[in-house]
Formats: structure tokens, sequence, C-alpha cells
């Protein structure tokens, strides 16, 4: 029986998409090894379990990995009914959930990635279309909150929309400091903004996330190297 719980998950420790998967690990209460991966020199079994992409992050169960955090998110919820449940009951709240989950990662998130990787007139028009798309989310997801807010509480209980919001703009003040701009506005983007702030209080979330000046280092690293990686 104790076979049928081995669960190891091959990250990065300031990989967001890695961090979801861990904060979706730790909600449902699964213990499970975190392997650290260094991208620049990818261990054989990254490779190996994720053939593809070659990226993290990747969850191994029983010897069977699986790959991109999204489709993992989904897995953990269906593979471990125990705990609290990361989707909805209800179908269309679910479809609803994974179209904004998708929406934010795909498209609000990539954004904000090229964003840090560029400077100039093509950093300014990304600016603005993230703060298009920013808009864009926070009028589509209030439906999903008859009460016009999200419900977080100090119980650890996220949701997959919660999980991969605070993965990656938990740390929108490490963002807005290395980049001079403020993303989560709190007048343009007030639920968003309160939405994070209640999300990075929980006991959960300050334990999976890393100290503030190594996010800085590491986000200013992410840039330079970007921005040198173009002017080559």
């Amino acid at each position: 029986m104790a076979e049928e719980n081995v669960v190891s998950l091959h990250g990065m420790w300031a990989s967001p998409f890695s961090k979801s998967v861990e904060l979706a690990l730790k909600t449902k209460g699964i213990p499970f090894e975190f392997v650290e991966e260094d991208l620049r020199n990818k261990s054989p079994s990254l490779l190996k379990y994720n053939p593809v992409h070659k990226k993290v992050p990747v969850l191994v169960h029983n010897g069977k990995p699986i790959a991109e955090s999204l489709i993992i998110l989904e897995y953990i919820d269906e593979t471990w009914k125990t705990g609290p449940k990361l989707l909805p009951e209800d179908p269309y709240k679910r479809t609803q959930v994974r179209f904004w989950a998708s929406f934010l990662q795909q498209h609000v998130f990539e954004t904000m990635s090229l964003v840090c990787k560029t400077d100039g007139e093509v950093q300014e028009k990304a600016i603005k279309e993230l703060f298009e798309k920013l808009k864009t989310f926070e009028e589509g997801i209030k439906d999903l909150f008859p009460d016009g807010a999200p419900s977080i509480d100090c119980s650890n209980n996220l949701g997959l929309l919660d999980i991969v919001l605070c993965s990656q703009f938990g740390p929108h003040k490490v963002q807005e400091e290395v980049l001079g701009i403020t993303t989560i506005d709190p007048e343009k983007n007030p639920l968003l903004f309160t939405w994070l702030k209640s999300l990075n209080e929980l006991p959960l979330v300050k334990e999976l996330t890393p100290p503030y000046e190594k996010l800085v280092a590491v986000l200013h690293f992410f840039r330079n190297y970007a921005l040198k990686s173009s002017a080559a």
C-alpha cells in the first residue's frame, strides 16, 4: 500500500509553476519528495521524465511522470480524493475556473514575463498589454465570487485558481521593485490586490515563499540575462 503514495516533484525553487504544484500537494496533505533541478544543467531524470519540453515541474507518482503544471494540478485533485477539493463540484464552475486559470497562466503571466525580458518600446507595449489583460481577468472572475470578493480563511484550503494566482503574482512586490512599475494596483485592480493580500497572509503560503531578497536577486539575474541575450 505504501507504494501507492510514492510521490516526487522535480522543480526549481524560484519557478512559479513548481510553486503551484507544491501548494497543491501541501493543501491536499500529500507527502512528497522535492527534487531541486539545476535548469542550466538538467538532470538525466528530468530529461527522461519530460523528454518533450525538458522543463519543470514534473510530478512523478509511482514512477509515472506527469508534466505541465495545470495538468498536474488537475491530476492531483482527481487522484487524491481526500483533503480540500481544488476544483468546484459544479461542472459549469469547474469550466470557469479552468478557463481563467489557463488565461492567467498562458496570457497574463506570459505577458508579465515579456515585461521582465524587454526594455524600451517593446517593454512599454508589453506593460500596456499586461494592464489590459489584468483588467480582463479581474472583470471576468467577478462572477465566480457571489459576495464580490474571494473568501479566504486561515485554513489553507486553497482552490486551483487561488494556487495559480498566488504562485504567479503572489510576489508582485518583487516584480514591482525590479521593474519599477506597479503591476497590481489597489485602485485599478482592487479585487486582485485584496485577493493576493489575503493569500500572502496564509501560513502555508508564507512557508513556501522564498526570502524576498532572494527573489529580487533571481529576477534581476533573469532580466539581465534576457536583455544581454537579446542584445547579442
